[in-house]
């Protein structure tokens, strides 16, 4: 095989999130990093990262380096955990907002779960704000600056995140982002034993149950399918036969390969321009996209003339 560098929340479904975040690159961190490989503008790979960059997996850490934390003082150690679980208990209150369809307040975080971390509340928010983009495909958007209020939105222009009617279901829209990511950085199609290899990087194994995600295999090969998201293809001539991904005429309607460049590179702590390639490709498309939006300006009258067009030969009539 070959290898690629590139109401109620479950308090286990987000710590495993802010783990999965805090202590892997994630699928398309890791064909970023492979992709950047030998571009001198990037950030090395080992500066790369998919996770909050702060410490989720400090504690971990430290017990496999006693030395580091007996030289560290015993308070920051404490507020460092406390941080922690307070940026866990802040995700899970922005899911049940999310879910609810509220508006959340900065007065409503500070009273109703940041409490004695005050002082902290930039670095809390912050994290659980990138926790909830990158784990779960969720924009965190400030909608009142004077009051400090914020919606919940589904992240990159994408409109489906495969939330079911289960009240402890999660949003699973950063797993598609992922996905979506790893086929433009793989030309635009993506052997699948290519995207499972990478999502194992988060702990997402096809016919295995993830806390988040669910079973991943009929998410990806046929919920999304179903939603237009991905295209789920046999290779031709393939013996034995095996399957590729390509980007489904949803994404396309409702997102754009800049807009995924750009998660790729918030991923690795970067810029898209440090993927050259994949760069100025994102760039013809956004050119395309505005040449499209110039030629194209749909009346009411124009729609039975282009449907003429669409479906038949011969001239529309005048």
């Amino acid at each position: 095989m070959h290898h690629h560098n590139y109401p109620k929340v479950p308090r286990h479904s987000v710590e495993e999130g802010l783990q999965a975040q805090g202590e892997a690159q994630g699928p398309v961190g890791a064909q970023g990093a492979r992709a950047r490989e030998g571009a001198a503008a990037a950030p090395s790979s080992s500066t790369s990262t998919a996770s909050l960059k702060s410490d989720q997996g400090s504690s971990r850490r430290e017990e496999a380096s006693p030395s580091t934390s007996e030289d560290r003082p015993v308070a920051k150690t404490l507020i460092r955990e406390g941080i922690n679980d307070k940026v866990a208990d802040l995700v899970r209150f922005l899911l049940l907002k999310y879910r609810t369809k509220e508006l959340i307040t900065k007065e409503e975080m500070l009273n109703d779960v940041i409490k004695d971390y005050r002082d902290h509340f930039s670095e809390i928010f912050k994290e659980a704000s990138e926790c909830m983009n990158l784990v779960f495909g969720i924009d965190v958007k400030e909608v009142d600056p004077d009051g400090h209020s914020y919606d919940l939105v589904i992240a990159l222009g994408l409109t489906y995140d495969g939330m079911l009617d289960d009240y402890q279901s999660l949003p699973k829209t950063g797993l598609l982002i992922n996905v979506l990511g790893v086929i433009f950085l793989e030309g635009n199609c993506a052997a699948e034993e290519v995207i499972w290899e990478v999502l194992g990087v988060m702990g997402v194994q096809a016919g295995q149950e993830h806390s988040i995600y669910g079973e991943p295999r009929k998410l990806i090969t046929h919920d999304w399918v179903q939603e237009g998201y991905l295209v789920y293809r046999q290779v031709p001539f393939s013996d034995p036969v095996r399957y590729e991904f390509l980007w489904g005429p949803r994404v396309c309607a409702e997102t754009s390969k800049m807009k995924i460049l750009e998660f790729v590179a918030k991923v690795n702590d970067t810029v898209p321009s440090a993927f050259p390639v994949w760069y100025e490709e994102a760039l013809r498309d956004e050119e395309a996209r505005r040449q499209a939006k110039v030629e194209v300006r749909p009346s009411w009258g124009a729609w039975p003339r282009a449907l003429c067009r669409a479906t038949t030969k011969r001239p529309c009539p005048k």
